[in-house]
């Protein structure tokens, strides 16, 4: 039974709705928090089929609701999105969800909506023995996102910066002013000239399912097709080399691009113009990451303090200036 008490009033409408889109005779037997993400609210529904005379077949959807008012707010573009991104992904190759149905407007929901199939596996931020050869898996899948070619009807928007050098916000307490202000002095210039490919716009280890360890570890799944953008792939590695600079410290975040070079990615910027990408996406997470590191927290990365990633990101920009300035 669905524990009604821990959901909002206006569940039983998009309980509706998801089962208007299933088969006949199949219904939600359950449904639980999926951990992970801040954004919107993820939930695993548990569905059952009838089993043509035998036992019930059971099997998994994701919902994906926007609930905080900003998101809300973007909903209709964001999830209009994800439903043309899942749509074109399906036969691609790239192991992401197929679109269910989507009430983007919220017009039937209870919040604005989306629905999809179940991947395996889970999210792993952890530092075990495991994390290179994640990294080497992150790069790999990333390069094949970025080998799809698509017709230009079916391009996605153009990609977006999110941060510009007046929205920088500079850690207080910093002793290392003089870094930040060669960082936004970066960004502040021209945006180099680059060669654009499908982006996924928001890769990073938080976005990826693996199961498995050791020889037997495989990437299963690549969520979160809402920021898909047309733009340079040095920007998408940017942004996964952020993160793992964050969770695992600046050598990790340092070493991505030449993993993703190794796996076969698209060339890549070289010197000040590859310098700018990386910049443009670690300055984004100022001042110190908190928000992002949520979900990462609750996947059992408590050491990641608001201190801890201050100074993680301090030293990523050091490391990214010793090596492409």
């Amino acid at each position: 039974m669905i524990d009604s008490g821990d959901l909002d009033q206006g569940w039983d409408s998009t309980r509706r709705w998801v089962e208007g889109h299933l088969a006949p005779g199949e219904h939600i037997t359950a449904e639980s928090a999926l951990k992970g993400g801040w954004t919107s609210r993820m939930r695993r529904l548990d569905i059952e089929r009838p089993g043509g005379g035998g036992p019930l077949t059971p099997y998994a959807l994701v919902l994906r609701s926007f609930v905080k008012p900003f998101y809300r707010r973007h909903a209709p573009g964001l999830l209009a999105r994800e439903a043309a991104v899942l749509r074109l992904l399906e036969g691609s190759g790239i192991p992401a969800a197929r679109l269910v149905a989507v009430d983007a407007a919220g017009a039937v929901c209870e919040h604005p909506s989306l629905v999809m199939t179940h991947l395996s596996g889970r999210v792993r931020v952890a530092e075990d023995g495991d994390s290179d050869a994640r990294a080497d898996l992150l790069a790999a899948q990333l390069a094949a996102v970025h080998a799809l070619t698509v017709d230009e009807r079916d391009r996605p928007r153009t990609w977006q910066a999110w941060t510009a050098p007046e929205r920088v916000a500079v850690p207080g307490d910093t002793t290392r002013r003089r870094l930040w202000e060669r960082a936004v002095e970066v960004i502040d210039g021209e945006v180099p000239a680059y060669r654009g490919c499908f982006l996924h716009r928001d890769f990073h280890p938080g976005n990826v399912l693996f199961t498995g360890t050791g020889t037997d570890l495989a990437v299963t799944g690549v969520v979160d097709w809402v920021e898909t953008s047309w733009g340079p792939a040095d920007l998408d590695v940017a942004h996964c080399a952020t993160a793992l600079a964050l969770l695992h410290g600046p050598e990790a975040g340092l070493a991505f691009a030449d993993r993703y070079t190794a796996a076969g990615g698209r060339e890549l910027a070289e010197g000040r113009a590859h310098l700018y990408w990386r910049l443009l996406d670690a300055l984004a997470f100022a001042p110190d990451a908190q928000k992002v590191a949520e979900p990462w927290r609750e996947l059992g990365r408590t050491d990641l303090t608001p201190a801890v990633l201050t100074g993680r990101l301090e030293d990523y920009l050091q490391a990214l200036f010793d090596r492409y300035a």
